[in-house]
């Protein structure tokens, strides 16, 4: 008995920790896009000027 509660309750932990990198990999790809498209609307918006390597 003791030894299925531990396998349940580990089942439980790496299942919320796999859910969590999985949220976790999604919010990082979602910075990537929209740093990346910070760099195309600067470059379309600088006037071919040279400007710095970041937006703030």
């Amino acid at each position: 008995m003791g030894a299925l509660l531990l396998v349940l309750l580990l089942a439980l932990i790496l299942g919320g920790v796999g859910f969590a990198v999985h949220i976790l990999w999604w919010i990082a790809i979602i910075v990537l896009v929209v740093w990346a498209l910070g760099f195309v609307f600067r470059g379309a918006g600088s006037g071919g000027g040279r400007g710095r390597w970041y937006r703030w």
